[in-house]
């Protein structure tokens, strides 16, 4: 074992494993959204995201296109933004910094969930699920199911990373509060928690990208 827990790396051992599974969590998410856009450019038609992605709850008949979905990355992204000021707190041993921030980020983490939650149910009802796709490809023809089928199993591993991120932040509060790391001396478990909801973060950028707007 490494003299004080430390890499040859000079890299906290437990935050360099956590890069190595960031590294690996990334391929898995890379080579969906490879196979994505190879089987999308690889297609004449494809539905048009405007059309797919029109509504919100409460809108009515209103035709706005990609505006719940730029709420539900604005929430993650603030999510993002109080993760960072949890660890900035950590750093100076602040317990109750610490634990108001992660309330947030849990709060916002939750709020994207069930964003989600709505999104998923919305398309179910209008047709769409694994196996079904009601939407036509901008052409007009007939579209495949690989749209949907692409759709709801990578936002769905993602919403999961999403879930599992919520579930890591309310058991690192639950530490928090019972003063577990003022008594290690660290909060360095805060600063690990952080590099995997950041990460869950950017990878929404790329199935953002990739689904909503191209």
């Amino acid at each position: 074992m490494w003299k004080g827990g430390r890499s040859p790396f000079n890299v906290e051992y437990g935050k360099l494993m956590m890069w190595y599974f960031l590294m690996s969590d990334a391929f898995t998410f890379g080579a969906f959204l490879i196979a994505y856009g190879t089987t999308r450019f690889a297609t004449n038609g494809w539905p048009n995201p405007n059309e797919v992605f029109r509504s919100y709850p409460l809108g009515g008949n209103v035709h706005a296109p990609l505006i719940f979905v730029s709420l539900m990355t604005f929430i993650l992204i603030i999510s993002s933004v109080t993760m960072v000021l949890a660890v900035h707190e950590g750093h100076s041993m602040n317990r109750k910094g610490v634990a108001k921030y992660l309330v947030l980020t849990i709060l916002g983490g939750l709020a994207f969930l069930s964003c989600q939650a709505w999104e998923w149910t919305h398309l179910h009802n209008e047709g769409a699920w694994w196996g079904r796709n009601p939407f036509p490809n901008s052409d007009g023809s007939i579209s495949t199911t690989n749209f949907t089928n692409f759709f709801f199993t990578i936002t769905g591993f993602h919403g999961f990373h999403v879930f599992s991120g919520v579930l890591i932040n309310i058991i690192m509060l639950i530490m928090v509060l019972r003063g577990t790391f003022d008594r290690r001396g660290h909060y360095l478990m805060i600063e690990k928690a952080g590099l995997y909801w950041h990460f869950v973060d950017l990878v929404w950028v790329f199935v953002f990208t990739c689904f909503y707007l191209i």
